[in-house]
């Protein structure tokens, strides 16, 4: 069990709703390919995707702003399955536009 899952109950962490699509890859295994995430918190993720993935599997998913980040599969339920991450993230990198720093917006949208 990873030090997040200790030091805060799972539920407790925020949740952001969003649709990002992301690639996942088993460590152990194959690549998956591209999975759409639909929350995402600190300590973890769900997602949806045609996978074959079992509870405890460890994964590698790529997320836009992040990189790559690693855990493992917390629970499986038709279609969709949630992955906890070894170390904390920020999730709302996850939601910055790629590739855009301030001073390129345009003044009028700062």
């Amino acid at each position: 069990m990873n030090s997040q899952a200790v030091d805060h109950p799972k539920r407790q962490l925020d949740r952001d709703s969003l649709f990002l699509k992301a690639s996942l890859r088993f460590i152990n295994g194959d690549d998956c390919g591209e999975v759409r995430i639909r929350n995402l918190s600190a300590g973890g993720l769900m997602a949806e995707a045609p996978v074959l993935a079992k509870r405890g599997d460890n994964v590698q998913i790529e997320l836009r702003n992040i990189g790559r980040i690693t855990g493992y599969v917390a629970w499986v339920a038709q279609g969709r399955f949630g992955v906890a991450f070894d170390h904390p993230i920020d999730p709302k990198l996850a939601r910055q536009p790629v590739g855009q720093k301030k001073s390129d917006v345009p003044r009028y949208l700062r």
